[in-house]
């Protein structure tokens, strides 16, 4: 068995089952480099079904250094739904949903050529649950090899004209059972288009590209918060609509 594939075998049985989550992975399993870390996403992706959408984020808008992880099938999820298990971070988030195929390519998609191939945007909540029992400790190179904790992605309804909304001036409020625990305005990862243009041209190249019927989520607009068993979810934004969950008691 490969390294990669090694290190992905102990992921997938701590995302399967909570109670083997890691310290950490090995140490001849642990990713040194960006690359390595990204072979371990490859081989998770294999174990796990397919490849329903991407989360893509920024560190800041000017950035141009940007991170991926694939979302796996059965993990991406329209309208309100109920989320089994507890102990897990929520993010407000938009993301869109391809209508056309975005496949590899030697030549770079343009933007335009990006935006013709969304079919819609959502307002959307993206459910974190780390395979570490101590994710900082772990660092930023197994976070990126554990998918950047992704669990799950619970979209709201197409945003009508998402594309003459100016999402600089965007608002949200992430609500739990009616109270406000969280606001943002933007998104703190810079305009959206630029995160999806990228992920075209470079960060799912090895997956052959984007496909239609993928939903790219684009960062977190309020950071990571956590919430409790029975706890309803709501990311309300100003002009974009709202997404919203619920844990199961």
């Amino acid at each position: 068995m490969s390294r990669p594939d090694a290190a992905a075998a102990l992921l997938l049985a701590a995302r399967r089952d909570p109670s083997q989550r890691l310290d950490g992975l090995p140490e001849p399993l642990r990713p040194e480099t960006e690359a390595a870390a990204y072979a371990i996403q490859q081989a998770l992706a294999a174990e796990l079904g397919g490849i329903a959408g991407w989360k893509v984020g920024s560190p800041d808008p000017t950035a141009t250094h940007f991170t991926c992880a694939p979302l796996p099938a059965g993990t991406v999820f329209d309208g309100v739904v109920t989320i089994e298990g507890s102990d897990r971070g929520v993010e407000a988030e938009i993301a869109v949903r391809l209508g056309r195929d975005l496949p590899a390519r030697e030549t770079p998609y343009s933007r335009d050529e990006v935006r013709a191939a969304i079919a819609t945007a959502h307002p959307a909540i993206e459910v974190l649950e780390t395979r570490f029992s101590d994710p900082a400790a772990a660092g930023p190179l197994q976070a990126l090899a554990d998918s950047l904790s992704n669990h799950s992605l619970v979209l709201g309804p197409a945003i009508a004209d998402w594309d003459k909304i100016d999402l600089a001036a965007e608002t949200v409020r992430l609500l739990v059972d009616g109270v406000e625990i969280k606001s943002g305005a933007a998104n703190p990862g810079g305009e959206m288009l630029r995160l999806v243009v990228w992920l075209a041209n470079e960060g799912a190249r090895w997956a052959g590209g984007l496909r239609a019927g993928q939903v790219i989520t684009t960062g977190s607009w309020t950071g990571k918060d956590y919430t409790k068993p029975g706890a309803d979810v709501m990311a309300r934004f100003a002009r974009c609509g709202a997404a919203t969950l619920r844990f199961a008691p």
